[in-house]
């Protein structure tokens, strides 16, 4: 597909949690619990307020539709700023710092002054019903193909436990969000961006590793379509799908307005109780609703269950709007009959509500509130069809397709922080932060300056460990052993029934001793997988590799070849490889490989 034919524009805003040692505006640990380990609860309702010039946001006011009561959960690590009980403490300087880091090394222009906002959010994911967040940077640039606008800190959300509890925890650990300007014009193109930015950021190394740490939004829209904001893709692979699969949609949508304005299709906007029509029905669903009630799209037959994307129809972007009244979905004619609703009754609804070949019927079941709540969605993202795509922000499925969540939020929603005083940034203070090496740099100084083959560079610099391959080269430890010992003997080690956290002293004193000595390679694994249980590295060595002396060896060895005098001499230096073998099964690692080599080599030699 020719994506720039299509004048396909896409941006990205990725949203990085920080590692600091204190939330953003709390002195609370920035730690992750299980819910499980919750020991308070809090409730709230949370209601719309409207911007200093008095409008009303149309993303949050649509939140509000359901009037929902949420939980929190609250824990031994969260306080009383979490729940909204406290006002802010100042806003956090090491994450401050770290986001004027990052924005150096794109190259943008710090704000002088740093203002807090309050963004609405009232879905539930923020006790308060908004956000904190401060524009900390401006201009940046991606090589000469992109350019980052904006760079901002801001608080994380509560994490979802279920529908509407929430849990506290993640609330207020400081956040990077980035944003680019629409400069990507092609799905890899985007796919490259996000990660090059997300290479930038773990070039730190005070950002926060692991699944839902880092989350990217991705904008697009195509010539005719509309922008539309797709939210919360985690995983990297499947950006560039993201954005195919929405090009997709709104091609799709644009061929079905085409289609619609040929057939001079209509949404009257009529809403019929048709309950009686499934007053035997043997539907599920349809048979313990209070209320059914009905509606014709004239000229939509066919359309209403066109697919738009992989598994998505224009069925299901008007269920999407229906859920926002708490019904369960929708049913169409495009797929009746079906779910326990028969022929005959699909025959007889057409014919009550007066519907033709080339009509659709829609129909929703639920309490008479929620249906007549669902049936204004459904009428108002039908008569969107006839313009395209309509603005929206979306969230991401399984596989790359997406589903409504609330129109594109506006102006409105952000309004002045009083509780936060404004942070200066002055020139000195901009000009002092030192740039980083970025993980790039870093792998092809690892391969220059260290030996190392291309592959064993690049998997030590994107390492979780790389500070601590740092910090054994600074003390002098080989590069290319410590890499080996991180990446793959500590990996082993950590996967020992029983293991527990293997301290970096721990490691560094393991390779310290092997080095030195006094502890054979061979034995690298269980020597760190004893520390793993709790023994210190002399304790461990002691237990499950003492060293072997060198006369020991020597006596060991002599012995070995003097009970195989016939075969070494009829083999010659063939024998040194299966003679060495019987030894290091004797030595069991407590010695190194190559001293044992050249022991037994002396001993060969001897007798030959």
């Amino acid at each position: 597909m020719d994506y720039e034919a299509l004048g396909l524009k896409a941006g990205i805003e990725i949203h990085q949690q920080l590692n600091t040692k204190e939330k953003l505006f709390c002195h609370s640990p920035t730690v992750i619990r299980d819910s499980d380990e919750h020991f308070g609860v809090v409730q709230r309702y949370l209601r719309v307020a409207t911007s200093e010039m008095g409008d009303v946001d149309r993303a949050a006011q649509e939140e509000t539709m359901q009037h929902r009561l949420f939980t929190y959960y609250t824990y031994d690590t969260t306080g009383l700023v979490e729940i909204d009980e406290e006002p802010p403490a100042p806003l956090n300087r090491e994450a401050l710092d770290i986001v004027l880091t990052i924005a150096k090394m794109f190259d943008m222009t710090p704000l002088p002054e740093i203002h807090t906002m309050r963004k609405m959010i009232v879905d539930g994911s923020a006790t308060s019903g908004f956000q904190r967040t401060a524009l900390v940077a401006l201009n940046g640039k991606i090589a000469d193909t992109c350019r980052i606008e904006t760079v901002a800190v801001e608080e994380e959300a509560c994490q979802r436990v279920e529908d509407t509890i929430f849990s506290v925890d993640r609330l207020g650990i400081p956040l990077i969000e980035i944003t680019t300007a629409p400069c990507m014009k092609t799905p890899e193109e985007v796919h490259d961006v996000a990660q090059y930015i997300g290479m930038t950021l773990r070039s730190t190394g005070r950002v926060k590793r692991g699944l839902g740490t880092i989350r990217q939004d991705v904008n697009v829209s195509i010539a005719d379509g509309a922008r539309v904001e797709i939210k919360g893709v985690q995983e990297l692979d499947l950006i560039a799908e993201v954005v195919r699969r929405e090009v997709q949609r709104q091609l799709s949508l644009l061929a079905i307005r085409d289609e619609l304005l040929a057939r001079n299709a209509l949404v009257n906007g009529e809403v019929y109780d048709v309950t009686k029509v499934f007053a035997e029905t043997k539907s599920n669903v349809l048979k313990k609703a209070k209320c059914i009630l009905g509606t014709v799209l004239h000229g939509f037959a066919g359309l209403v269950g066109t697919e738009i994307q992989p598994g998505r129809r224009l069925g299901s972007e008007m269920s999407d709007y229906a859920k926002k009244c708490g019904v369960g979905g929708l049913f169409h004619t495009d797929e009746l009959p079906a779910y326990g609703v028969t022929e005959e009754e699909v025959h007889i609804l057409k014919e009550t509500l007066g519907a033709g070949e080339q009509d659709a019927v829609i129909i929703v079941a639920a309490t008479e509130q929620k249906c007549r709540c669902a049936m204004k969605m459904i009428i108002r993202r039908a008569k969107m069809a006839f313009d395209g795509v309509p603005e929206e922000t979306r969230k991401m499925l399984e596989g790359g397709s997406t589903a409504y969540m609330r129109p594109l939020p506006g102006a409105a929603r952000m309004y002045p922080e009083t509780d936060v005083l404004p942070v200066p940034v002055s020139d000195e203070y901009f000009e002092a932060i030192r740039m980083l090496e970025l993980l790039t740099d870093k792998v092809k100084r690892f391969a220059s300056e260290y030996g190392m083959d291309d592959g064993m560079a690049r998997q030590m610099a994107y390492s979780e460990q790389l500070p601590l391959f740092e910090r054994a080269v600074a003390e002098g430890i080989r590069p290319v052993f410590a890499a080996r010992t991180i990446l793959a003997s500590l990996k082993e080690a950590n996967r020992a029934d029983g293991a527990g956290i293997i301290s970096d002293d721990a490691v560094i004193g393991v390779m310290k001793a092997v080095e030195a000595g006094n502890a054979a390679k061979e034995a690298i694994i269980d020597i760190l997988t004893a520390c793993a249980k709790g023994l210190s590295v002399k304790d461990a060595i002691a237990k499950v590799a003492p060293a072997f002396s060198r006369d020991e060896l020597q006596e060991l060895a002599r012995g070995i070849v003097s009970e195989r005098v016939d075969f070494i001499k009829e083999r010659g230096k063939a024998a040194l490889g299966p003679v060495m073998g019987v030894v290091m099964k004797e030595v069991r690692g407590r010695i190194d490989g190559k001293v044992v080599s050249e022991v037994l080599n002396d001993e060969l030699n001897r007798i030959m």
